[in-house]
């Protein structure tokens, strides 16, 4: 369970606070996002567009761009390079439709040919732009769409790549363009201070825009990946209480065969006094099969939740489960409940490992002391873990719960010697809140962090009868 536990890297070592780093790293389990033992690299997934996509997306722009200059040409009676324009549109129809036709249009696009695409739509604009006034023309907004879908598809490089060239073909136009299309025996007036606005709005709009799609993108995509290991982490938990169940079942069925067996034995122990030399085996076998028994009676007192007494616990037994591995010499660990109406809770599988979680990050860091406090009243459950330690370093104290948010990537300083990888905040709290909880985070004063989850009674307590 390391990968579940890394946000121990939020504190800071000591007085000085530690750098934040987002660095995914490696962990032994295996579920959604996890491929042989180490997290799937988000960055490497981002390698192109499926062609069906591309060939949509430039028919669409095809239609619009023709659209446009017929209206120009024909219904406002502007004047412009009709023939060259309808070339350049027939090229890229060509083109589109021959892609269209010579490949399955369902598949994935290599990175380079996703460039490549891209390349060829931002310079088949250009033209168009380029023939129709270049940067006095409003549509070289235009411009900035093959770049954004680049930055939010592809990785950093390629992206860039495509950033460069859009810079290369906004720089041509400002050089080299033809009039913008305009009344007949009429000139646009186009001063060069004007064309350099323009140039310098639309490099700037280019690589805003790139860059917030690919923050966004890197951002849904690192969330997606976190939410994925959290639901891993989840089912795994669930199984682990199934296989209580599975045991409670093999006790009960195995309970009456094995007493039947044990009482043959004795039967034939009886039939069999000593000196007789079946009677070491016989004893053997009857020795055995009481093991048996006694091994299934202990599983039996640990059956799952479906079973009505094991399904819930006080709070006090709650936190004495959570805290309960980590007991350790050198750390005090202190459990206490406040208030009342007395309170039974269910057993939740996300809520035992949201705390654990939660209480090791504690333990790592506290000095010499660890306190796990509930406090109940009438309509709530708050559960506060405390410890004396250094607190979360400042720097991160306000992004607390963004996956891969972490200090420090090999577990030094750790009591439990886990390694982090900035999930483990994230995956607890996501757990918690699923439960229904709302989770706090602080440091106390003068020193050590305090976390809190506070849930309705409602949300958590046990039925009665």
């Amino acid at each position: 369970m390391s990968l579940t536990r890394s946000f121990r890297h939020l504190r800071s070592p000591g007085p000085s606070r530690g750098d934040t780093t987002v660095k995914p790293g490696s962990s032994g389990l295996q579920g959604p996002g996890v491929t042989d033992g180490h997290l799937w690299d988000w960055t490497e997934a981002r390698r192109g567009l499926r062609l069906r996509t591309l060939i949509v997306l430039r028919w669409v722009s095809l239609f619009a761009q023709l659209t446009t200059v017929l209206w120009v040409a024909l219904g406002l009676h502007f004047t412009l390079p009709l023939g060259p324009c309808l070339m350049v549109l027939a090229l890229t129809g060509w083109m589109n439709l021959s892609l269209e036709l010579a490949s399955p249009a369902g598949r994935l696009t290599g990175r380079w040919e996703s460039v490549f695409q891209l390349s060829f739509d931002l310079i088949e604009m250009s033209v168009l732009i380029g023939l129709t006034g270049g940067l006095a023309n409003p549509f070289i907004l235009m411009l900035v769409a093959p770049v954004t879908v680049a930055a939010a598809t592809l990785p950093a490089r390629s992206a860039a790549a495509l950033g460069l060239l859009s810079a290369v073909c906004v720089t041509a136009l400002f050089f080299f363009a033809l009039p913008l299309p305009w009344f007949p025996g009429e000139v646009f007036p186009s001063p060069w201070l004007y064309r350099f606005g323009m140039w310098a709005a639309t490099v700037s709009g280019i690589g805003f825009n790139a860059a917030y799609a690919w923050q966004v993108s890197a951002e849904a995509a690192r969330m997606e990946l976190a939410l994925a290991t959290t639901q891993a982490v989840l089912a795994r938990e669930q199984r682990l209480s199934a296989l209580g169940g599975l045991a409670a079942a093999a006790a009960h069925e195995l309970g009456t065969p094995l007493a039947t067996l044990q009482v043959v034995t004795r039967e034939l122990l009886r039939d069999n006094p000593a000196p007789s030399p079946l009677r070491e085996d016989l004893q053997l076998l009857s020795e055995q099969s009481q093991r048996c028994r006694d091994i299934l009676m202990r599983l039996s007192r640990s059956p799952d939740a479906e079973d009505a007494h094991h399904a819930r616990l006080a709070v006090i037994h709650l936190l004495e489960e959570v805290a309960e591995p980590y007991r350790m010499q050198g750390i005090t660990l202190r459990c206490q409940v406040e208030g009342g109406p007395p309170l039974e809770v269910r057993r939740l599988p996300e809520v035992l490992h949201g705390l654990s979680s939660l209480v090791e990050n504690a333990v790592d860091f506290a000095g010499t002391e660890v306190e796990l406090r509930a406090q109940i009243t009438a309509d709530a459950l708050r559960i506060e873990i405390r410890d004396d330690g250094p607190g979360f370093a400042a720097d991160v104290l306000a992004r607390l719960g963004e996956p891969y948010l972490t200090t420090r990537s090999q577990g030094e300083n750790s009591r439990t010697h886990h390694q982090g990888l900035g999930l483990g905040f994230f995956i607890a709290k996501t757990l918690l809140e699923r439960s229904g909880a709302r989770v706090e985070v602080g440091n106390r004063r003068p020193n050590g962090a305090v976390v809190t989850a506070i849930w309705s009674r409602a949300s958590l307590e046990a039925a009665t009868g």
